[in-house]
């Protein structure tokens, strides 16, 4: 689960070891992309590059809240095209969110980073990807063509790891 049943990340699913490995990996990225509801929510974040997808524009449009944000709906523009728009065309691409947001992007990672809170359970919470309770996050992963890497762990006290699968 990414959120809670008010699709809210609660503290109990935030790990100091996990925000490290995340606040680095989106230092490191040319572009993060994310849904309207998702968010880092870290110091570095008004200034990383970003694409917020939504449905409120035709197809892209500047955000009027973020000057390194453009506004896509990718009904009405590829992703090149918001890329080229946003004024990135290499790099690393950081895709944070939401579970519709990942989903889209499926077939197209190189890398998806999983992390497991495995003592953290949340009852009605917002999956990480369509489908998930039907099968498991691996599950639909593997279903795409991607195989896992070795686990690091992130928090050993609460046994917090992150996972690559990576496309063979």
């Amino acid at each position: 689960m990414l959120a809670d049943a008010r699709n809210v990340m609660p503290d109990e699913l935030k790990f100091e070891g996990d925000k490290r490995f995340f606040s680095a990996a989106l230092d490191r990225a040319a572009l993060i992309v994310h849904g309207r509801n998702s968010h880092e929510d870290q110091p570095n974040s008004p200034r990383r590059k970003r694409i917020i997808l939504t449905h409120r524009v035709a197809a892209t449009a500047p955000d009027p809240s973020n000057a390194n944000a453009l506004l896509w709906n990718p009904a009405g523009a590829t992703f090149e095209e918001a890329c080229e728009r946003a004024g990135v065309t290499s790099g690393t691409v950081a895709i944070i969110g939401g579970p519709d947001v990942f989903d889209m992007f499926m077939d197209r990672y190189d890398t998806f980073w999983l992390s497991i809170a495995p003592k953290v359970r949340l009852p009605g919470g917002e999956p990480c990807f369509p489908g998930v309770g039907e099968k498991t996050p691996q599950q639909i992963l593997a279903a795409h063509g991607l195989k896992p890497g070795e686990a690091q762990m992130l928090d050993p006290q609460d046994g917090v790891s992150v996972t690559p699968w990576r496309r063979s």
